[in-house]
């Protein structure tokens, strides 16, 4: 039975690429639905947080890093961070406190001005800069947008995210509980999986290949009489040397990616995982929208 007065909405989270906006996503939800990694634009699709309470639900949408496109794949990411501001309740334009401001920044701010949407200035990782010099710099900010609330944040350590959370609440208008109360995300479990290795493969492998990489799940089995879950992926490279690097010496490289995606799956799915990792190579894929589409990302849907 949902109370009176009951609060929902949608809520954008935007900013440049490595500011926190997945591991304020992961804090929120409790859980891990976006991947994390230190290299910017991990986040590629929007992908929908259900946060749930009692008098509120809060569905996040975790958008790409606004960054200068390079390619056919960063023109999509950008689109995709775009159009999410038009489709929202309330924006939270993330930065990063230890950075400063940056041309990013002053970029993504000139397209908040096109909006008539609140926009929050969230300033993330202020557990890494010293309290005197948060003023200057949120100054700075307001100098270039008229911003409803400033919000100092650090998602990692948790501190001030409940204050951001009831702010976010006071903003929304009453409306209907759009998610089942235990839902956490609207994506499939494909779709979280093949993230997940992902992101392993952005941990582990050198510099040249992160933006070159695509997971698509060839399969997710539950065998009768079996407590275990069958999981075969493919992992995409545009070349063979990321392909070497991706198995590794020995395959030992591949093998650590899916040990460490493993624990994940199995945390999500609550059972044994038995996954079965290749690689394969598609040339410039990144270049080639008949690739991206396979790979999911279908610009149609924007």
């Amino acid at each position: 039975m949902i109370q009176e007065g009951y609060k929902s909405g949608f809520v954008a989270i935007i900013g440049r690429p490595n500011v926190g906006k997945s591991t304020f996503l992961n804090r929120v939800i409790g859980q891990k639905i976006a991947i994390m990694s230190d290299k910017p634009q991990t986040t590629r699709n929007k992908i929908q947080g259900v946060y749930t309470t009692d008098d509120a639900q809060i569905i996040f949408i975790d958008t790409p890093g606004i960054h200068k496109p390079k390619h056919k794949l960063g023109d999509f990411m950008v689109k995709v961070a775009q159009s999410a501001l038009q489709e929202v309740d309330l924006i939270l334009f993330m930065v990063n406190a230890v950075e400063g401001i940056g041309r990013g920044d002053e970029f993504i701010i000139e397209r908040l001005k096109q909006v008539q949407t609140p926009v929050f200035l969230v300033i993330n990782k202020i557990d890494e800069v010293h309290p005197d010099d948060l003023l200057p710099l949120i100054e700075q900010y307001r100098s270039l947008h008229s911003f409803a609330e400033v919000i100092p944040i650090s998602a990692l350590q948790g501190n001030n995210v409940e204050t951001l959370l009831q702010q976010i609440k006071n903003y929304l208008p009453e409306g209907p509980q759009y998610y089942p109360a235990h839902q956490v995300t609207d994506h499939p479990e494909r779709f979280i999986i093949a993230e997940f290795i992902r992101e392993k493969a952005l941990h582990l492998t050198r510099e040249e290949v992160p933006h070159s990489i695509a997971v698509v799940i060839d399969s997710i089995e539950r065998r009768e009489n079996s407590d275990t879950v069958y999981v075969a992926a493919t992992i995409i490279v545009e070349r063979d040397s990321q392909k070497g690097i991706i198995i590794g010496k020995r395959g030992q490289m591949l093998k650590e990616i899916g040990q460490r995606a493993r624990a994940d799956i199995e945390a999500l799915l609550g059972s044994k995982v038995f996954l079965e990792l290749w690689v394969k190579v598609q040339k410039d894929w990144r270049n080639k929208m008949a690739h991206l589409r396979d790979l999911g990302y279908r610009e149609d849907e924007y």
